[in-house]
């Protein structure tokens, strides 16, 4: 067998079902596809960027407008005996006309499809048709017909299979898309045809790789058929009978080294083929064995638990069908660069792309992956039930090759908004979710994939019984800090697990200037419409407390401090919860990244520009960690070695001078945490607000103010810089030296703010008087060098102290 596969992305046009404001041509306009309406309006120049100033509250119509897609193809007979229209995504209730006949119906953004139109195919010309209903119109209708759900926001994302952040989040636009949002393709062929290959790979109980392969064949049943699964130098052959659709081989591949996360080891990756007749389907795995202890949630690979220093992943864009692989990997280097070792995919958004689990795989990012239920009640009539087992049995088998992958999670959120967010009495007696995540997620995984484990959702306390946020099982999310606590009520609490928590900051200078036109300031609206968070910007002064001085009306001391404070809040954290390591196993921050510029908890901005919290969990992610609290030294070891030597501890004033030292000899065993009591001499401090810690090991440092930095003593800042022009990979590069006359709190460097494509490779700096930092910009030429050693480009906690 031959399969020739035709992509139809060319010669589109899309037109409105009536009348829009932008009044297109009567033609329509070009469309292109992969893509959605939103960018072929764009493109066309018929509406404003969503993502700049206020755009976005101009675009409403779109969601509740129907499109028709049209393209014609010319097709000449090919000799095989099968044609099938392959729609890999479809957002996402459309109905398919080819030459005006129907050939079916969707109503699924998270699946793909496959139409049979051999006998409507005509030689020459043919005419596709792709009509979108509205959004809001079928989802209003459902949720008319089967009763209202309540939720974390007055939309009806739960009455359509789609992305529910489409409907805006408390960090998204409402941007309701349609469109042909993933490849289109005419596929022919004659004899056999793989219709569906299924890989589980994993390790046996003697830890020798092996690979099992489920085949789905449709042929004509007139004769067996032969076929072959082969990987690393193992094969398997195989005979199908005549009325034999469904083949299962299990091979040993001893050939093969395990795959672990970049935290533990490499990710050796290899190419498997699977035949049957002439059909051959190739794909990449590699092998590994996933355990969950549930009551700990302790994840498990190749029988190593893993310390999961996560973060949470949302869709990197509203229109993801503009997302190139280049882009998913310069985010996903981003956080291996923080030594993030997981990324949740978090359950309002998708199932990523192929290239997202790719690129996982190659870089050893362990994957949570969420199935697409968000804060919500979810009902479970038809026709969504039906939708959510097919997307599911789709995805899980679409997925189970990626080593990567090692969670499936029923969803976010729901199981505590059942518990606490007063749905019950809203509820009634209708259904809201409970047989999803209970009953038909959970079977459709041990069915298709029992390689890894399920979790009904988060936070979870692993019994429907037990309150979904006891600390002592499964996994919690903390939002009482941002929402109403003191950053240091992390520390009040030791949980097993922390699947969400953070704490927002505003996105980077450049991001913002290109985002909101007009004068920056605090209280500017333009500004205020990129804080999506319910009384976002009164909960980012209000969480400075007694931490950090108030900014007051300065947009440059208000960005600083706000943005160094979320640093500041989710360190803490980490730092805390790694401290407890291992009876807490894991840390997940919200968020990695942002869809669009906006002011939010991620740490990478929506123009993918590094935020101070970045270089915070680069820090506190480290593979070793020393933490200071209830009286000790807390030495986290998260290596496969020892880590041995003498730990230094020195009590200083804040103008360098040693008032009182100690030196112990300390060994921590792999990924274990030792605790090293402070004498009596180093832990009270004589004079708090004029004094520190420095705790040393090897090359890592932490230093530990006994006071917040309102009540210290910080002198004035006094340094020295140098800016020296040097040279990375051929490319103009910049060395910052600062040498510090007084201590400097915090120092960081914002490059940007000369230049949008300039970026240090560090910042949050502390240094002590007489030690010199040194920091390096890239990425851009600058005019003027020299600014980099000046406010606002130049910041320091110090520098607020009036003169």
């Amino acid at each position: 067998m031959t399969l020739r596969h035709l992509p139809l992305h060319d010669g589109w046009t899309l037109c409105p079902a009536g009348p829009v404001p932008p009044g297109l041509p009567p033609g329509g306009v070009p469309a292109t596809v992969p893509g959605c309406v939103h960018t072929d309006l764009l493109a066309a120049g018929l509406i404003d960027d969503p993502y700049l100033d206020d755009h976005e509250t101009r675009l409403g119509w779109i969601g509740r407008t129907d499109w028709t897609y049209r393209t014609t193809f010319d097709w000449t007979p090919d000799g095989h005996d099968h044609a099938a229209l392959r729609f890999d995504g479809l957002d996402t209730v459309a109905t398919i006309l080819l030459n005006g006949t129907e050939i079916g119906r969707t109503a699924n953004q998270h699946r793909s499809y496959r139409f049979a139109v051999r006998e409507l195919l005509r030689e020459g010309g043919n005419t596709l048709d792709v009509i979108f209903v509205a959004p809001y119109t079928y989802a209003e209708e459902l949720r008319d017909r089967l009763g209202d759900r309540p939720g974390a926001y007055a939309e009806p994302y739960a009455f359509i299979r789609k992305m529910a952040c489409n409907f805006g989040w408390d960090w998204g636009p409402t941007l309701v898309t349609s469109g042909i949002w993933r490849p289109v393709a005419l596929e022919t062929w004659s004899g056999p045809r793989l219709a569906s290959v299924k890989l589980l790979p994993d390790l046996d109980a003697e830890g020798v790789p092996r690979l099992t392969a489920e085949l789905e064949v449709e042929h004509d049943g007139l004769e067996p058929l032969s076929g072959a699964v082969e990987v690393v130098g193992a094969a398997s052959v195989f005979i199908a009978s005549e009325d034999e659709h469904r083949v299962t081989v299990t091979l040993p591949v001893p050939q093969a080294e395990p795959w672990w996360p970049h935290s533990h080891g490499e990710q050796p990756l290899y190419d498997v083929k699977v035949r049957v007749g002439d059909h051959v389907r190739t794909f990449r795995t590699g092998f590994r064995a996933v355990t969950l202890e549930q009551e700990a949630f302790r994840i498990s690979v190749n029988g190593e638990p893993v310390f999961v220093r996560g973060v949470n992943w949302i869709p990197e864009d509203c229109f993801p069908s503009r997302l190139t692989r280049q882009q998913l990997s310069d985010r996903l280097d981003q956080a291996v660069a923080a030594h993030v070792n997981l990324v949740r995919v978090w359950g309002g958004g998708l199932y990523e792309s192929d290239d997202f689990y790719e690129l996982c795989d190659e870089k050893g990012l362990l994957v949570w992956q969420d199935f697409p239920f968000a804060c919500a009640a979810y009902p479970e009539e038809q026709p969504l039930w039906d939708e959510v087992a097919a997307e599911a049995r789709e995805n899980v088998t679409r997925l189970a090759p990626h080593p990567s992958l090692v969670l499936w999670c029923g969803n976010n959120e729901n199981l505590e908004g059942h518990a606490d967010w007063g749905w019950q009495k809203e509820l009634g007696d209708r259904t809201w979710g409970h047989g999803y995540y209970h009953r038909l997620l959970p079977s459709i995984v041990a069915e298709t994939d029992p390689t890894r484990p399920y979790w009904p959702g988060s936070p979870y306390s692993g019994t429907p019984d037990a309150h979904p946020q006891d600390p002592e099982r499964g996994t919690i999310h903390i939002w009482d800090v941002w929402n109403r606590a003191d950053y240091r009520a992390y520390a009040d609490r030791v949980p097993r697990f922390v699947a969400e928590f953070g704490f927002q900051g505003p996105p980077a200078y450049a991001t913002l200037r290109r985002a909101v036109s007009g004068p920056l300031t605090p209280d500017a609206p333009l500004l205020a419409h990129h804080q999506k968070a319910d009384d976002g910007n009164a909960k980012l002064l209000r969480g400075l407390g007694d931490h950090l001085p108030q900014p007051g009306a300065d947009f440059d001391d208000w960005h600083w401090l706000t943005q160094l404070n979320q640093a500041r809040a989710v360190a803490f954290g980490i730092r805390h919860f790694r401290s407890h390591a291992p009876y807490c196993m894991g840390t997940i921050v919200w968020q990695l990244n942002d869809c669009w510029p906006v002011v939010s908890w991620s740490a990478v901005d929506g123009d993918g520009r590094r935020k101070p919290l970045w270089h915070a969990l680069r820090s506190v992610y480290a593979d070793r960690l020393i933490a200071v609290r209830d009286g000790s030294v807390h030495l986290v070891n998260d290596t496969a070695a020892p880590w041995a030597g003498t730990l230094r501890l020195t009590r200083h004033a804040l103008d360098g001078t040693v008032l009182a030292e100690g030196a112990v000899p300390v060994t921590t065993a792999p990924r274990t945490t030792t605790s090293v009591p402070l004498p009596a001499s180093l832990a009270t401090p004589a004079d708090p607000g004029r004094e520190l810690l420095s705790a040393r090991l090897d090359d890592t440092r932490t230093l530990h103010f006994y006071e917040e930095d309102p009540a210290l003593a910080l002198p004035p800042a006094r340094y020295e810089v140098t800016v020296t022009a040097e040279e990375d990979a051929g490319t103009p590069a910049y060395r910052v030296e600062v040498t510090a006359e007084t201590l400097l709190r915090d120092l960081c460097l914002f490059p940007d703010r000369l230049h949008p494509d300039a970026e240090t490779d560090t910042m949050l700096l502390t240094v002590l008087p007489g030690e010199t930092a040194v920091l390096r910009v890239t990425g851009a030429v600058l005019d003027d060098p020299s600014a980099l050693g000046t406010r606002p480009v130049l910041r320091c906690v110090n520098d607020r102290i009036e003169l």
